[in-house]
């Protein structure tokens, strides 16, 4: 043959060449439509998931991202198939490549297996506030690799699943009902029962506020500068942080009509006369 000559390399391999691009191109079609087929399903599999009311949503999303990941598994496998490689040397590569696969994706296989963990014990749930490897925020998905958060302030935050389940989990939704916390320091010249009065009548006012188990309120603790008076009050979880910002605000405002004073740290300097 001479490899010189276009027209002999064309029509001794034509065939070979235009049955790759066959390969090839089928090969494309079946993974550019496959890999749509399976991002519909997920949201068919979530969105028909959420839609049941036996079924809540964090497992309608863990559902939908699990089909989602097993048929673009599938849709690769079949791709190379069409693309010439056998199925048994499929296989054979498969196996081949499952050692180095392990050990490089280590991390990922660890994700996996933990999402499956969390979908198990349910440690916290969609919407819910909690703070994992010591980040805050709401949950708002958890797929197969990742659990993704948003703050307060609406920054998203994704903590992998291994992570997420290997440390200290606080979830502050996990109960219905959360105890509010408030001090207030009043100067030492102050009426402490008058002060305690004044946020016993803002506390009971307070619809939100349980009354079972009764709202705590006393003395804590004598600082440098300050008597501190703790109220301690019970709410529906929901409620938390708007009970704490009106009591903080109410307690000010009645403090400063009844006369008593919130110190701030001070010196005080004393001259001796020699």
């Amino acid at each position: 043959m001479d490899w010189t000559n276009p027209a002999e390399i064309w029509a001794a391999y034509s065939d070979s060449i235009i049955g790759f691009g066959l390969n090839a191109l089928g090969a494309l079609i079946v993974l550019i439509i496959g890999l749509r087929v399976a991002s519909w399903l997920g949201n068919l599999v979530k969105r028909t998931a959420l839609k049941q009311e036996s079924i809540d949503n964090t497992l309608g999303n863990f559902f939908g991202s699990m089909v989602r990941w097993a048929i673009t598994a599938a849709v690769l496998i079949a791709a190379l198939q069409v693309f010439g490689v056998q199925a048994t040397s499929l296989v054979a590569i498969l196996g081949a490549l499952t050692l180095a696969i392990g050990l490089s994706l280590q991390g990922a296989l660890g994700n996996i297996a933990s999402g499956i963990m969390i979908m198990i014990f349910r440690p916290y749930k969609l919407s819910d506030y909690v703070e994992l490897a010591g980040v805050a925020g709401t949950v708002k998905e958890i797929n197969l690799f990742q659990t993704v958060m948003a703050t307060p302030d609406n920054v998203q935050i994704m903590v992998p699943n291994s992570q997420a389940i290997a440390g200290v989990i606080k979830n502050y939704s996990g109960f219905p009902t959360r105890r509010v916390d408030v001090t207030f320091g009043i100067d030492y010249n102050d009426d402490m029962d008058k002060a305690i009065s004044i946020i016993h009548g803002i506390v009971e006012a307070d619809d939100r506020i349980m009354s079972d188990p009764a709202p705590f309120i006393k003395v804590v603790n004598l600082n440098d500068s300050s008597v501190d008076i703790q109220s301690r009050s019970w709410v529906k979880g929901a409620d938390y942080w708007d009970v704490k910002f009106d009591i903080t605000k109410k307690v000010k405002a009645a403090f400063d009509e009844q006369g008593i004073s919130i110190p701030y740290p001070h010196t005080m300097m004393i001259q001796k006369s020699s």
